[in-house]
Formats: structure tokens, sequence, C-alpha cells
């Protein structure tokens, strides 16, 4: 296969690959471990082989439900196959692969001038690499036998990864647990939930997914007891997973202990378990709180779709209407991303066509989410964030909100001076803001809400989780109230607690992008050239009577002035420099624009395009 080279395939392969995986899919939703075939390179006397069709036999028959889960089940599947070539490896810079406090990269071909770089070897090498990792953070003794769950969204690519993922888990000799389609959140809760039958607590746990990205793109998450991993954790599963992956060059590409048997359970059936409880309780243990509401989910074609059945449902809530439920790795509806405006459109579209009394979107691993009410009025972004300082505010009075630094003035001026409660304005990145609340209180600050306008939310009764569905649950859990109470005007009770956030008339982001291979580079790193144009810029500003730098500010060059506000920033990933305005009038945001253009004109090596087309008269 073309892929192990990291060459593009012909197009006629990924339609089949598609084709397979939606097969797999369907069956998933059937039973959990029913026979299929794939293109994969399975294990045969301990050595990587390609071959066009591998079958996975069942080895104990179990009953299926009409809910498409297997009850309590722990069952084993194991693999068979003839041997026919061990591919040829290519060296691989394993730093590249990390986004933060993630591992992304390229696992489909047929993409131009993007070619494969999560080969099944390099998979292995990073599962392997966690493995050891966890071992060393987990200080397990011989006797001591560590056990990892994994679970993946629905990205086309994801049992091949699931299936090199296992192998490089159990080459260290540790257990694996297999959940198949599930969310990102629930993968996190498997380390903290303790039933025996679900084969819980797991030591670790991976999420294979790369969130909203395009189809040909995966990734992996990582989890323990303590939360997800930091960037300076990934960078060493990353360091060893070189080391691995430089003996399978060496040494040729084997591995020890391949998994014949894989447990796998539905873990999902708990996860949603606990959100259902979780409603319930806040109602006064009404066993069907949501009665008569009528609420639509839009999951993207990604690993949300449960929410309407496992959860909604059973709440007695009505989901008729609820739409792109079925895993479907090309995303073909839209981008599961509650930032997308086309993703927001649609929701919104179906929430007013269905009459419907909300609705709820997710991104594709159910990490993020956001709402519409029955007036089509959206609930995210900034929104989301005063919805749920609104929410947790009311429970926990005068706390600290911890956001991202793209949040708007109004939403401070929401946040400090109607609610009480203090807002902190901290740095890009959800791993970051959840990092930074968890700190605030480490030191006596108590903070309770860390949340992005991304839609990654993480409260801390839910153990700094940034999870969807737990989002959406404390929202469900006013509409569960307010009806308990006799309240019964649907979904009004949400939008009148953001009643009085003041909103920008313009909100633009544009991206000043770094050209590596000018010559004003110099020699240079693009984060060395994008630090000395924010030092240039903040200079310029110190001179300027008209601006005023915020006085607090922990990313980039912030800046208040003509009734709004502009914030440039240095990218934490690519050679871009963010440039965020918000202000009164379309007029207004131009007189920001043009002080930051005045100001980086020297750069030449910055492209000021989009920039200057703004700031064009009309």
């Amino acid at each position: 296969m073309a892929a192990m080279s990291g060459k593009v395939v012909q197009n006629v392969f990924i339609a089949q690959f598609y084709q397979q995986s939606r097969q797999f899919e369907t069956r998933y939703q059937r039973d959990s471990c029913a026979p299929y075939t794939r293109t994969l390179p399975p294990f045969h006397g301990g050595k990587l082989a390609w071959t066009s069709i591998s079958s996975m036999q069942v080895r104990h028959n179990l009953p299926k439900y009409q809910s498409g889960f297997v009850n309590r089940g722990t069952f084993y599947c194991s693999a068979a196959s003839s041997a026919t070539a061990i591919p040829s490896l290519d060296k691989v810079d394993f730093l590249k692969l990390q986004n933060g406090s993630d591992i992304r990269g390229v696992a489909v071909s047929g993409v131009e001038e993007e070619p494969v770089s999560l080969i099944e070897p390099v998979t292995e090498a990073i599962a392997a690499a966690f493995a050891a990792w966890l071992l060393d953070k987990k200080k397990a003794d011989a006797s001591q036998k560590l056990r990892v769950s994994i679970g993946h969204d629905s990205r086309i690519s994801a049992q091949q990864l699931q299936d090199a993922v296992s192998r490089g888990i159990a080459s260290a000799g540790l257990e694996v647990v297999q959940y198949g389609l599930a969310s990102t959140p629930a993968m996190f809760n498997s380390t903290l939930t303790e039933d025996e039958a679900f084969l819980c607590p797991a030591d670790g746990a991976i999420m294979i997914t790369a969130s909203h990205l395009p189809y040909n793109r995966n990734g992996f998450k990582f989890f323990t007891n303590a939360g997800g991993l930091g960037k300076s954790d990934i960078k060493d599963i990353l360091e060893r997973a070189a080391k691995i992956y430089s003996d399978f060059l060496s040494k040729g590409y084997s591995v020890k202990n391949a998994p014949e048997l894989v447990k796998k359970v539905d873990y999902m059936t708990v996860y949603t378990s606990d959100l259902v409880k979780a409603v319930r309780k806040a109602s006064g243990n009404i066993e069907k709180p949501l009665e008569g509401f009528h609420i639509i989910v839009d999951a993207g074609n990604g690993a949300g779709g449960f929410f309407s059945a496992k959860v909604l449902e059973p709440l007695g809530a009505i989901t008729s209407g609820s739409q792109f439920l079925e895993p479907d790795g090309m995303f073909p509806n839209h981008i599961p991303n509650p930032e997308d405006k086309a993703a927001m459109k649609a929701i919104t579209e179906a929430v007013l066509s269905n009459k419907a009394d909300l609705g709820i979107i997710f991104d594709t691993d159910v990490d993020r989410s956001a709402a519409v009410d029955s007036t089509g009025h959206e609930l995210n972004r900034n929104r989301l964030i005063a919805l749920m300082s609104a929410i947790v505010l009311e429970e926990h009075p005068g706390t600290t909100i911890v956001t991202d630094s793209v949040t708007s003035d109004g939403l401070t001026s929401f946040i400090e001076k109607k609610l009480g409660g203090k807002h902190h304005r901290f740095k890009r990145g959800y791993k970051n803001v959840i990092d930074e609340a968890i700190r605030l209180n480490s030191v006596g600050e108590e903070s309770h809400l860390a949340i992005e306008t991304s839609g990654h939310g993480a409260l801390k009764e839910n153990h700094w989780l940034d999870d969807g569905a737990y989002l959406m649950v404390k929202l469900l859990n006013k509409l569960a109230s307010a009806k308990a109470s006799g309240r019964g005007d649907g979904s009004k009770v949400l939008t009148d607690l953001v009643e009085g956030l003041e909103e920008p008339a313009i909100a633009v982001e544009l991206r000043l992008k770094i050209n590596q291979s000018h010559p004003d580079i110099k020699g240079r790193s693009f984060r060395e050239y994008g630090e000395a144009v924010l030092q240039h810029l903040e200079n310029s500003i110190a001179s300027n009577p008209k601006l005023q730098k915020a006085p607090v500010n922990y990313e980039g060059v912030r800046v208040s002035g003509f009734g709004g506000w502009f914030l440039l920033r240095l990218s934490l990933h690519d050679p871009v420099l963010p440039l965020n305005i918000e202000a009164p009038s379309h007029e207004d945001a131009v007189k920001l624009g043009l002080e930051v253009a005045s100001a980086v004109k020297e750069f030449q090596a910055l492209d000021t395009s989009a920039l200057d087309k703004f700031v064009q008269p009309h």
C-alpha cells in the first residue's frame, strides 16, 4: 500500500476505503465486533504484513440489542491473516506531529501535497511510547498489569489506527480495552469510573480524533485520572516514539505480544447513564424532567449522535428533527464545529423549521458544543460563555471565570458588573485555559469555570474536563428545574440569563501570515519574527494617545480605542499572527485596523493582504 511511504494513492482507493468504513460503522451499531472487511496491516508471527483483506473472527456470540449496544458485556476478537510483505519504513520527524497537548497528522492519502504521516508503524510507536510513559508515571511493578482504554470518532481512518494503537499498547504488556465509537470526554471518564463489569477504571485512555479537521486527518488525545496530558507530556511521548521507531528502522518492524485477543466493552452506556442521572438529580429526581420539551441535536456525522437517543429521550424530550446523527467520517453535510457558520446555520434552520424549544450542536468528538434557542438565537462563543457564567455564578457567587484571550470587553462587563463575578482573560488554547483555572484554585482564588470561545468548556465539578455533552447538561438542568418550578416558557429561561450582554456590531478575525522564505526573516524562526512584530506594535502604541494597552494581558498585544479593541497575537502552532478586532461600527473597526497596519508595515515578510482589504474604503 502506497500510504506506507507517504505517497498519494488513487482516489478510487479512498472511495473504496470510505465505503468499507461506512459499512463497518453500520454494523457497529448492531454488534460491536461483527465480521467486517478492511484494508489494514495485520500481524502474523509478530511481523507486520500488508494484505488486501483481513477478517475479524468473533469468539463469543452475544445477543444483540435494539439499542445498538452490548449490555454490560466484555468479549474478545482475534485477527487472522496471511503474511505477504514487510513494508519499508522512512524516517519521520515525530515532534512535527505535536499540536499543543494533542498529536495530529495526515492519516489518509488523497489530498494533494498532504502525504500520510500517521502510517501504522508511526502510530504503533506512539502508542508503545504512551504505554512506556504510563508505566513510568504509575510506577507499576511487574505484578501490576496496567489497562488502557481506546476510543475513536467517526473518521474513516479510525479502525486502522485503533488496531495499530492496540498493538502498540499490547507490545508493552499492557491490557487493551477497545470502546469503538466514543467521545473524548467518555475516554477521560473511563479513568475515573469504578466498575469492573466495564473493565474500569482504566489506568490510561487514548482517544483517536482530530476534532473538526478534514476527513484525511486524525490524531490522538491522552488521559489519566489526573486529566488530559500537557504539552511537555506529549513531547516526552513523541521523543520516546522516535526511539521506538528508530528500532523499527534498524531491526525491522516487529512487535512482541501482538494482541491476539482484544477486550471490547460498551463504555458509552456508562457515560450516557451518568449524564441522564445528572439531569434527573437537578430536577428533584423526576424520571422524565424534559417531558414536553422539543430538543434537536445536530451531531454533524461525528460521534455525538448518541445524545439524542441515549440522553434526551430517556429524559422525556421529543427529538424529532434531529439531524446528521449517523457517524460518517467524510462529514458530508457540514463541518462538525460550533464555530463554523454553515454548521450553526444548519442547526438554527432545524430548530426554526421544527418549532423546537432548543437546538444542540457538537463537534466531532463531543468535547465542544453550542446551542440555539427557540427563536434561532445562537448560544455560542461569547454568548455561550456568558450563559455558562450566569449558571455557574448562581451556584458559586463571586467565582472567577477563566476564558481565552479573544473574548469581548462586553463579556467582561457582563461577568463582573451584572453577575458579580471576576473575568480572568488568559491565553488561547483550551488546555491553557483549564490549567490556569486549576492554578488559580491552587493559590486560593476560587474558579469553577474555564471556557474558550471555541466551545471548549470545563467545570471544576466535572474534574476540569472539557466536555461538550456535560456543558449541554448544565443547560438542560436549567430547563428541567424551571419546568419543575412551574415555568413553561421553554428556552427563554436560558435566553433571559444572557440578557444585558453587550455585543459588538463588528467582530472580525484577520490572519496575517509570515512568509518563512522571505529575505526579511534573516535566518530567524517564524516565532522570533512574530515576537519582533508584536514588540514593535507595543512600542508604537505607547506613544499614541488614542490607544490604550490593556493593563492585564497574557497573550499578544491587546489595545482599546475608538470604542472597541484589537488583539494581535502569535498563533500557538502556525506562522500566523491572528488579528481580532471588535468595534461598535465598521468605521471604528477600520480605524483600529489602520493603526495596526501602520505599525507593522515595515515587516516585509508579513502578509497583510487580509488587513489591507479590510481597511480599504468600500
